[in-house]
């Protein structure tokens, strides 16, 4: 079964509500019982990239927050892809998700090392945020050295085996204790567990094989996306050392606000202003929607805090499937200053009102708590 059809809360053995420690523990129960040193099952690898998916988004909390809200289509539509990594034994898949060996000790060498993530920020209009467009991030990165291509070395020399280590990589203690002889293993502080030393590294980059250059990605953004909300751009990251894979890009979307409207979810809330003789006598107004403005119908005797619901007027909703409400909030404008005949005209429809014409009906808190239901 695809992952796409599986819950990752459920592929963990996890509540939804689990906390970090919940979910690591769970995914390192399956990570022994499913990896493929371990198990010969035949379905064994296939649930086991299955975990490593879902951990991988559970365990950051831009992809659950993401993955809570709008389920593996909300994940799709901000960018994220599964890593894909193949983590070789079960002690390099311990050591990449949480730095640290499945027996304890010092971690094996290993050649390449994945490039670590970038974070930018881009922002846009809630108009552009309705409608999605593609926009130009400009950050910096390392990238491979021009120069030694990524090797460390200046051109025409190589590296030699190190003197400390002799190649492997690994310093090898033993000493005696009142349990006998214990051995004692640590990465090689000459040449970090490479098992190589460079005796002439790049001018150009110091011999980190990386040097530090300006990137410029044209970002998809999705119609809906919501303010704060990250895409993930694979591979496009800081460079890998050794030829490691490349880190991802994750850009934060910023939605700036629009003071026509406030966004709740997928609706857009906005006001509708009328004077007290335009909501006694009711009529047509004129508001505005993210295509433009258009006109409502005002029903005679309109109350402070009547709520008119334009439907489908809202912002797409991410997945792709419809749109949410417009509600317009109804406020009604008291006259502050008032000539003599203004004056006596409100007395005289003062003293001829009664009872039925305040007739009351639904209360003004009750139609207020409605806008935000």
């Amino acid at each position: 079964m695809s992952t796409t059809e599986r819950d990752y809360y459920e592929l963990l053995g996890v509540q939804r509500g689990a906390s970090e420690a919940e979910i690591k523990k769970a995914f390192r129960a399956l990570a022994r019982e499913l990896h493929p040193d371990v198990s010969d099952h035949p379905e064994a690898e296939e649930r086991f990239k299955q975990v490593v998916e879902a951990y991988e988004v559970l365990s950051k909390s831009e992809t659950r927050e993401l993955y809570d809200r709008f389920g593996h289509a909300g994940l799709r539509s901000g960018g994220y892809q599964p890593t894909g990594v193949d983590f070789g034994n079960l002690s390099d898949l311990f050591s990449a998700f949480f730095g640290e060996e499945m027996f304890g000790g010092a971690a094996r060498p290993r050649g390449r090392q994945r490039g670590a993530d970038v974070a930018a920020e881009v922002e846009i209009e809630l108009t552009e945020a309705a409608k999605g467009l593609k926009r130009e991030v400009v950050f910096e990165a390392e990238v491979i050295c021009h120069v030694c291509e990524g090797s460390g070395m200046e051109p025409g020399t190589e590296a030699v085996t190190c003197p400390t280590c002799k190649g492997q990589g690994m310093l090898q203690q033993v000493s005696n204790s009142i349990f006998g002889q214990v051995m004692r293993t640590q990465t090689c502080p000459t040449c970090a567990g490479a098992g190589k030393v460079i005796e002439h590294p790049c001018d150009n980059c110091r011999g980190a094989g990386r040097e530090v250059d300006e990137r410029t990605l044209e970002v998809e953004i999705p119609a809906g996306i919501h303010d704060r909300q990250p895409i993930r751009i694979s591979g496009e990251g800081h460079a890998g050392a050794r030829g490691g894979r490349a880190g991802d890009v994750y850009v934060v979307v910023r939605v700036r606000p629009d003071e026509r409207f406030v966004r709740e979810g997928d609706d857009l809330v906005s006001t509708l202003e009328l004077t007290m003789t335009q909501a006694a006598l009711g009529g047509k107004a004129t508001v505005p929607t993210l295509e433009g403005e258009t006109e409502v119908t005002v029903e005679p005797g309109a109350q402070p805090g009547t709520v008119l619901t334009l439907k489908g007027k809202g912002m797409p909703r991410l997945q792709g499937f419809g749109h949410g409400d417009l509600r317009l909030l109804l406020t009604v404008l008291v006259p502050r200053k008032l000539d003599e005949e203004q004056r006596k005209l409100l007395e005289q429809f003062e003293a001829s009102a009664d009872a039925v014409t305040y007739a009351h009906d639904e209360g003004l808190f009750k139609r207020l708590k409605s806008v935000f239901h």
